[in-house]
């Protein structure tokens, strides 16, 4: 089923900005479904009165807006809510979705484990996943792997002139596959490879996007769609549909291969279902209006402001075991390095210190108002929280450094709180990204979230720019 660009890319963005109620009852707590083997077809679904959708956390298929579900398989997903609903006139008798959020790689094994009935998170069809599930008909199909770059790159008109330049990518994605048969291609005719470059799996697509429009780096590269979807709103960025990586990838829904009257009937909503609207894109850029892209923190400008405060940052980071750009990057995050800011809420300083917190038995710094003072007491605060709060040995550094981000900006208690809520509905407490993060999005909505994923994106620049290896990262 061809599925015209266009369209897609509208109704990807349908209805983004109301604020439905949340798909996720009280009567059905999500420990108890996630936690609870079920792998009955349509007809035992509809007689529970539920079907379990696994869909799995990113800015574009499934987010959170407070409490409420946005992103396009949500919205997909409950125009079939609809249409399986569509002749039941009694609402005790209707079928609910239910939205259970699990990490990426986890999406089939918890469907062939029957901890979901649905797996709906833009997943490309591939002999590999054809064994572990049966896919619907695609709902999007044709997808082309295209080039995305910042203005600054010019001269390309042909894949040939990728040749011997950077294309930053997400380690383990389709991308890293293609692009090493265009190098063979590459090599065959004579020319240099194009220099992969593969940055920390936990960043996004839509994160290296906005990287690009930050000027952080030149080149990656997305599935048309999706591109298509965020150049509307990050100025910065230039679409090259002409630079084609790969394409002919076909998007689907998966379910149970034991699961055939389920099947039949989603391929049915798929085969009839109206496609979206043109007002998909007004909406779009609305939601994102007022959004803070993140800044490039390696630009002239702000690498003057770096090398001021290189050496402190590397003394106190050092003198607490940390990674001394994990630390900038916190500070970036904070106060863009600049010293003389002053929070609504009286943080001061480079690292947005309280006086209160700064003069605690725990941290004991005073007059943070110099600025060795107030790093000195960011970084202790920092160490505090890391060895009292996540020192646990079953928690990897990198998580423990995660965790103290988020301490840093939301609280210990709150993401304490966070990790009680993941381990209740099925998720790692152990693990921030795609685990503890989707319970911090319930409870304090985007910001925590936010401020994480910006620091790791800041990092990531900082690690790029001054040539040290992404993996050597030190954070225990």
């Amino acid at each position: 089923m061809k599925l015209l660009l266009e369209t897609v890319v509208c109704f990807l963005v349908v209805c983004m900005l109301s604020l439905p109620a949340s798909a996720l009852k009280e009567s059905f707590p999500l420990l108890e479904l996630t936690n609870r083997r079920f792998t009955g077809d349509l007809d035992a679904m509809r007689k529970r009165g539920m079907i379990r959708v696994l869909v799995s956390y990113n800015r574009t298929n499934f987010f959170l807006s407070g409490r409420a579900e946005q992103g396009f398989e949500y919205e997909l997903m409950e125009q079939y809510g609809g249409f399986i609903n569509k002749t039941v006139s009694r609402r005790h008798l209707r079928t609910e979705l239910i939205y259970i959020p699990v990490p990426f790689d986890q999406l089939l094994p918890a469907l062939s484990e029957g901890r979901g009935d649905i797996a709906a998170a833009g997943l490309t069809i591939t002999p590999e996943r054809e064994r572990l599930a049966t896919f619907t008909r695609p709902y999007i199909t044709h997808v082309k792997e295209i080039l995305v770059t910042g203005f600054a790159a010019e001269g390309l008109k042909h894949l040939e002139d990728l040749a011997g330049q950077q294309v930053h990518i997400l380690r383990g994605s389709s991308y890293v596959e293609h692009l090493r048969h265009l190098n063979n291609r590459l090599k065959n005719q004579g020319y240099k490879p194009v220099i992969i470059q593969q940055v920390d799996e936990n960043l996004q697509t839509e994160d290296l996007l906005e990287m690009i429009n930050a000027g952080v780096l030149e080149m990656s590269i997305a599935d048309e769609h999706i591109a298509r979807l965020w150049t509307q709103i990050l100025p910065k960025t230039r679409l090259r549909p002409d630079l084609v990586i790969n394409e002919g990838g076909r998007i689907a829904w998966a379910v149970r291969k034991e699961n055939p009257k389920l099947l039949e009937n989603l391929n049915r909503f798929i085969k009839h279902h109206k496609k979206g609207t043109l007002i998909g894109n007004v909406l779009f850029k609305r939601y994102y209006k007022n959004a803070k892209w993140i800044k490039n923190p390696v630009s002239e400008k702000e690498r003057k402001k770096l090398e001021l405060v290189t050496e402190l940052f590397k003394k106190y980071a050092g003198l607490y075991d940390f990674d001394w750009l994990a630390i900038t990057a916190q500070a970036y995050q904070e106060s863009g390095l600049d010293h003389s800011k002053v929070s609504p809420a009286g943080a001061i300083g480079i690292m947005q210190m309280l006086k209160s917190t700064a003069g605690s038995k725990n941290v004991g710094i005073p007059e943070i108002g110099k600025l060795e003072n107030n790093i000195h007491a960011g970084v202790k605060y920092m160490a505090f929280l890391r060895k009292h709060y996540f020192s646990k040995p079953w928690i990897s550094p990198e998580d423990r450094m995660y965790f103290s981000y988020a301490a840093y900006n939301a609280g210990p208690a709150k993401v304490n709180l966070m990790r009680d809520r993941a381990r209740k509905t099925g998720l790692d407490p152990n693990r921030w990204f795609d685990n503890v993060e989707l319970a911090a999005l319930r409870l304090v909505g985007q910001e925590t979230v936010r401020y994480v994923r910006n620091i790791l994106k800041y990092y990531t620049a900082y690690r790029l720019s001054l040539a040290v290896p992404l993996h050597s990262r030190a954070t225990n």
